[in-house]
């Protein structure tokens, strides 16, 4: 289906909304379908979310209380032993069949993951990738994650050493609204083939998708007491599932982020957290300027640059720079927006209010202070109530807001830089140290450049999408973006408890063999010696 065009406005050629005879939010979020996302949802109240498209109101929704937060995690726990006992094989295998699932029924929770986030239907997609990779990796994986594993004991031969990996429980996880699907259920997965329960609080705005995704776990084989979600206001679920969690999984912003760290804390339980991001983008003199300026679009403007990841901060050497934006600035103002539950929007809308205000506030205060509009700048409630126009800015400096805020939206600021020390320099200036992209057709420049990063994951060539696809490698930020890393062996394991079991045989670890304790201490160090002598670890 191919979008007609509107009229363009201060350079972009925004496609219009859907033409008549197109899907509606009413022929996708039906009656029928909210009802039976909705059964056995903990709530005693009522809510309603709303689609960012047009602001309509897309369903009624169960309200959860503290009270219902605690029921969720009394049933949780009473199934969740049942599923620890349950082979890993047979646990792995409800994800491979999840996997299947996603992508056999992808067009149901794309057009859920657009009405409830506004993005554009090719971003939306990310989101089923993401998922149907991790779901097959830890599927693939999770055995030999979890595997017992026999280490060298205190004394070689004597002790039997082996360490476990039991689950820590019912694992209590807030999901934020950007990417619904993926940082959601994305997350559960390997909670889930660990052996734990989940109580889950989406977001109200977006909880449809997460809904969507465990109604297919479901199907899968997954037992339905096993996975439980909370729907309600942060302020007051999100406590309540801390208070209540034997972990806690949260991906939002470095404030909240803090909050739930110091809940936790006060409980003892472990926490993992993705938080802000103010990431950095490197254009150096030797890039292809044509893939670089395609790139940025795309680090900059996914998901209406409503993504942890993306990219905010836009370094380029000042030899290429003119060169580079000429090339940028034409890409941006060419971008597509509209509401069309259908591939060819190259942006959608912002999810509310508050991030339209929070974007709309970072360029004015900036044009005020000196800045140059270079593309964009400007809301288009001719689309949609919160759309913004794809924004690139020139002349940042502080104190501008957008110059060391994040933005979370369609806006990114460039400078110069003269040297590799300075550009890396800059980039590290930040509280935030969650992601970064640096573009070179030197490999080894790059990967030189990528180690002196202060960034939980380093892009070379692109924007955020190989080292968040690469799921046998950890990702997560460092600073004040968070604690903690999901994918690999890290984001199953620490869904874990380690337990030791050492078995000692023959002799004990005390003096024997009519040895005094002199001469015991003597054996030992000389022991020691040799184990040190013969490389043993």
């Amino acid at each position: 289906m191919t979008d007609a065009q509107a009229p363009a406005q201060t350079g972009t050629n925004p496609l219009a909304p859907a033409p008549t005879g197109a899907r509606t939010a009413a022929d996708v979020v039906t009656p029928e379908l909210v009802a039976r996302l909705t059964k056995g949802v903990a709530g005693s109240g009522r809510t309603a979310n709303h689609t960012p498209f047009t602001g309509e109101k897309l369903a009624d929704l169960p309200e959860s209380t503290p009270e219902d937060v605690a029921l969720a995690f009394e049933r949780a726990r009473a199934a969740q032993d049942v599923w620890a006992r349950t082979p890993v094989r047979q646990r792995a295998a409800v994800l491979l069949r999840f996997h299947d699932l996603v992508l056999a029924r992808q067009a149901e929770v794309l057009d859920l993951i657009q009405l409830e986030t506004g993005k554009a239907r090719l971003h939306a997609h990310e989101e089923v990738q993401a998922v149907a990779v991790a779901a097959r990796h830890y599927g693939r994986r999770a055995a030999a994650y979890l595997k017992p594993r026999r280490h060298t004991g205190a004394v070689p031969a004597l002790t039997k050493v082996t360490e476990l990996r039991h689950p820590r429980g019912v694992v209590g996880q807030i999901a934020p609204w950007n990417y619904p699907l993926e940082l959601s259920v994305g997350d559960a997965l390997p909670a889930f083939v660990a052996g734990n329960a989940v109580v889950m609080k989406p977001d109200t705005e977006t909880c449809l998708t997460a809904l969507w995704a465990r109604d297919l776990l479901i199907e899968a084989g997954l037992p339905a007491e096993v996975f439980q979600v909370v729907i309600g206001e942060g302020p007051v679920v999100g406590p309540a599932v801390v208070q209540h969690a034997d972990y806690v999984s949260f991906t939002g912003s470095t404030r909240t982020g803090r909050e739930v760290a110091q809940g936790a804390a006060a409980r003892l339980v472990g926490v993992s957290l993705e938080l802000g991001g103010k990431n950095a983008m490197l254009v150096l003199e030797d890039a292809d300027l044509d893939k670089a300026a395609a790139g940025a679009v795309r680090a900059c403007f996914s998901s209406a640059g409503q993504l942890c990841i993306s990219i905010e901060r836009l370094y380029v050497h000042e030899a290429v720079a003119d060169a580079f934006l000429e090339r940028f600035t034409a890409r941006t103002k060419a971008m597509r927006l509209g509401t069309s539950l259908a591939y060819g929007a190259d942006m959608g809308s912002l999810v509310g209010e508050r991030q339209l205000k929070t974007v709309t506030r970072h360029v004015e205060e900036a044009v005020a202070k000196g800045a140059r509009v270079l593309a964009g700048g400007v809301a288009r409630p001719d689309i949609g109530p919160y759309f913004f126009e794809p924004t690139v800015l020139d002349g940042v400096e502080d104190p501008m807001a957008v110059c060391t805020e994040e933005t979370f939206g369609p806006v990114v600021s460039v400078y110069r830089f003269a040297s590799d020390d300075e550009a890396v320099e800059r980039a590290n200036a930040t509280p935030y140290g969650l992601n970064s992209s640096v573009w070179t057709k030197d490999a080894r420049r790059g990967r030189e450049i990528a180690t002196r990063l202060r960034t939980g994951t380093v892009n070379l060539n692109e924007g955020y999408a190989p080292a968040y696809g690469s799921v046998q490698s950890p990702m997560g930020g460092m600073k004040d973006s968070g604690l903690g890393r999901r994918h690999g062996s890290e984001g199953i394991l620490k869904y874990t408890e380690a337990q030791t079991i050492a078995h000692q045989r023959l002799l004990p670890m005390a003096p024997s063999l009519g040895m005094d304790d002199e001469k015991y201490a003597a054996f030992m160090s000389r022991s020691l010696r040799a184990m040190k002598a013969l490389r043993l670890k």
